[in-house]
């Protein structure tokens, strides 16, 4: 049974008053040195700015766009926006100046918030002519129309504005792995829905701690750290760079923690890098001391205090799953997507079912069409796809449901597992389909192995394309190739056993190149986009099939 919908703003105002002086978000200025601000401090600053923002006295409902990398006042703009009446639009802070063009002329914004940021010069000429640009504190050098001292400079309003339900409240714009970007439409109602029964869910405290360092644009972020904070009341610590997040993460110390499978994965791959994992898994299986090992090796993660971890926005390996287990954290995975505020699916604690996601979350209803395709359907859901009325009726039923585009089934008690996404499945060149997330899966439990990607469409038989993990490379570099290698075709072997004749892998490739955001290969999510991956390599994939090597060098 679903709860009473509150709404975002709603809950903010009643934290303020209830306890003003708390400490709300810690933001890291560089140097060492921190800013500290209270939930009132975040109220007024947001208060200021919504006063300014209705000077503009633009139409109510204007889009104001967010461009940075996560901060204390991304948030605050977005509160910002909202008491101003108007509908916030957050952009990747890494995206090309005509990707960027594209949102913004797409969205209409009026106004682009302009924050932490990398390569803001490559981006700036992004900015459509008229739309003026706000320096929010931690901005690029560069040109603004106005500075964050201005809006300080107006005096705080009055009022209490929360906006109904039925208001539009932000416009999130997909990450693309299938290419154009989509403006997802959210209102608060929608908001409040997944904040409200997620409280309930979670069970958070007022004195959980947060790190935010994923994306604030991209909805899984949104949902945990921007609305859990408002509708739990945790305090958010702030990632200064990738160079600082292993000390930002032993500074928040978190003790509720989500992350990719990328993140998860890296995590490992830094504890192997210092230690063999023959080595650390022999320690972990001792009496006692597995248990020390355990607890050591994620207080060097800064994770020693995490109650409750949480995985989604991609499938995640079980065995990935297995082996923070036996660190002693139980990282739960969750199911959701951008549609539907990421706000689906989510493993219980103590209710974990091998192989399974977990059961529909507080107010979810779950069908499975004829063809396999997931199907769900609560308060969440979107309101549909901006100014796309057809992508809105392809992907929401006539009664409400939302296409996931993920083939799945469900068992009598609820739990869901995925099959694979119907777009990826591929057709081999003999007429059989192979569904390639579980075959990565399987190969990405694999020390060695970071990164996978399974092809084979049109080809007689699917192969893989791996990136090595550091501790694989240092082996290829050094006297252990030829071990190196003989452990790859034994995990091959492996997992041609457990599959169906048609889907076994021919050979694994090992290609040079890491993929990253930087040279296009994953998202700002961290996907892999199989279109650039089978682009970038298409042209080899028959020579390589030719050659019939179960492991061969892409050099």
């Amino acid at each position: 049974m679903a709860n009473a919908v509150r709404l975002p703003l709603e809950v903010f105002y009643e934290r303020e008053a209830r306890h003003p002086h708390t400490r709300y978000m810690v933001q890291p200025l560089g140097g060492g040195r921190l800013e500290e601000l209270s939930w009132s401090d975040v109220g007024e600053q947001a208060r200021r700015a919504a006063n300014w923002l209705r000077a503009r006295e633009l139409p109510a409902g204007s889009r104001i766009a967010i461009i940075s990398k996560n901060c204390a006042h991304w948030i605050i703009a977005d509160l910002a926006i909202w008491m101003a009446g108007h509908v916030s639009v957050p952009l990747y802070p890494n995206l090309s100046a005509d990707s960027a063009r594209q949102v913004l002329e797409h969205s209409e914004s009026a106004i682009a918030f302009v924050g932490k940021l990398d390569d803001w010069p490559a981006m700036a000429p992004g900015v459509p002519a008229g739309v003026p640009t706000v320096a929010l504190p931690l901005h690029p050098q560069g040109q603004f129309d106005f500075q964050w001292s201005d809006l300080q400079a107006c005096t705080p309003i009055r009022d209490n504005p929360t906006g109904n339900a039925e208001q539009l409240a932000t416009i999130i714009y997909t990450s693309g792995t299938t290419g154009t970007p989509k403006g997802v439409m959210h209102n608060f109602g929608n908001f409040g829905f997944a904040g409200s029964n997620g409280l309930e869910m979670f069970q958070t405290q007022e004195n959980d701690r947060l790190i935010s360092y994923l994306p604030l644009c991209h909805v899984a972020e949104r949902m945990f750290v921007e609305l859990g904070s408002l509708y739990g009341g945790q305090a958010v610590f702030f990632a200064e760079s990738l160079d600082t997040f292993l000390e930002d993460l032993k500074r928040a110390r978190p003790t509720m923690m989500f992350g990719v499978p990328r993140i998860w994965t890296k995590f490992q791959m830094g504890v192997y890098a210092k230690m063999p994992a023959a080595r650390l898994d022999f320690l972990l299986k001792l009496p006692l001391l597995g248990r020390l090992v355990g607890r050591k090796v994620l207080a060097g993660l800064g994770l020693d205090a995490v109650r409750m971890a949480l995985c989604g926005a991609a499938p995640v390996p079980e065995a990935l799953l297995r082996w923070y287990q036996r660190m002693g954290l139980d990282v739960l995975e969750v199911y959701g997507m951008t549609e539907n505020c990421g706000y689906s699916h989510l493993c219980r604690p103590g209710k974990n079912k091998t192989g399974w996601i977990g059961q529909p979350s507080l107010g979810v209803e779950v069908r499975i069409s004829e063809e396999g395709e997931v199907l769900v359907h609560s308060g969440a859901t979107m309101q549909g796809y901006y100014k796309d009325p057809e992508k809105t009726a392809e992907t929401l039923t006539a009664d409400g449901y939302l296409h996931t585009g993920d083939k799945g089934e469900q068992d009598a008690e609820g739990y869901l597992r995925l099959t694979g996404r119907i777009k990826e499945i591929f057709k081999t060149s003999k007429g059989k389909y192979v569904a390639p997330a579980p075959i990565e899966n399987r190969l990405a439990v694999y020390p060695h192995i970071e990164q996978v990607c399974v092809v084979g469409d049109g080809l007689p038989q699917p192969m893989a394309l791996c990136v090595l993990s550091q501790a694989g490379r240092q082996e290829a570099a050094g006297s252990s190739r030829g071990e190196l290698e003989n452990s790859l075709r034994s995990l091959l072997d492996e997992v041609n056993k457990a599959l169906d004749k048609h889907e076994r892998l021919l050979t694994l490739v090992l290609v040079k190149e890491t993929w990253a955001v930087e040279n296009g290969f994953l998202t700002p999510t961290l996907k892999i986009k199989r279109a650039v991956v089978e682009s970038a390599y298409g042209a080899h994939f028959q020579h390589w099939l030719d050659r019939r090597e179960t492991v061969l060098w892409h050099e």
